[in-house]
């Protein structure tokens, strides 16, 4: 395992993570014009096309624990080096989650992932856990297709982060998007209470999602 691979998925989270802090934290409701949803998609998705066109290359650019193990289950990465990578993402994540506690006026929640009260909509657990699921697995669907041999070199970045984009607009209200297990461990981690306790639902549903999407990608793209 390459120690600069493992520190490429460590800032590259962090900044994935600071783009979802400071744009619920600060742009979401700003007095000066609020950015809403569209704009955290957006600052989100954006910033995923700039980690993986400028730092993807060092580590494949991850940043996301079910995307590690939907790689893996798609066998498109090592399983003996998804656990290293997994605990670069989430001490990337919560790296993240300690500048912003220092800079302050973070919501109460720290936005959390989470049902009912956690839950724009006051969403179901049900509810919650199908659309992880299904958001997952087609963020893995793009990945995988994306960066297949063959495909049209320096597309995938916007691919992905488009796709990331459009999972934000479609799930922020019922989730508050995760599709990223380490996205809600950090918040969780500062949040407490409410967050933690729900937090296992955001590293099953990711993860199921993810095996599901690479694994479905594989059997499209297969000759048989």
């Amino acid at each position: 395992m390459k120690v600069k691979a493992l520190a490429a998925e460590f800032v590259g989270t962090f900044m994935l993570m600071s783009s979802i802090f400071g744009s619920a934290f600060y742009s979401f409701g700003a007095k000066a014009g609020a950015a809403g949803i569209l704009g955290v998609a957006f600052a989100i998705g954006i910033t995923v096309m700039a980690l993986a066109r400028s730092i993807g290359h060092i580590s494949g650019g991850h940043y996301n624990p079910a995307v590690t193990i939907g790689l893996v289950a798609g066998g498109r990465f090592d399983a003996g080096s998804a656990l290293p990578y997994i605990v670069a993402q989430c001490l990337g994540a919560l790296a993240s989650g300690l500048v912003f506690s220092l800079i302050g006026d973070t919501s109460a929640t720290y936005a959390a992932n989470g049902y009912g009260s956690l839950s724009m909509l006051g969403s179901s657990l049900t509810s919650v856990f199908v659309i992880e699921v299904v958001m997952t697995a087609f963020f893995l669907i793009v990945i995988m297709g994306a960066t297949r041999a063959g495909s049209a070199p320096g597309f995938a970045p916007l691919a992905i982060g488009l796709a990331l984009t459009a999972i934000h607009i479609m799930s922020i209200p019922v989730s508050n998007t995760s599709v990223n297990p380490a996205r809600s461990f950090a918040p969780a981690v500062f949040a407490g209470g409410e967050a933690m306790s729900q937090l296992w639902v955001f590293w099953v549903a990711p993860i199921l999602g993810a095996a599901i999407g690479a694994v479905l990608y594989n059997w499209m793209e297969s000759e048989d």
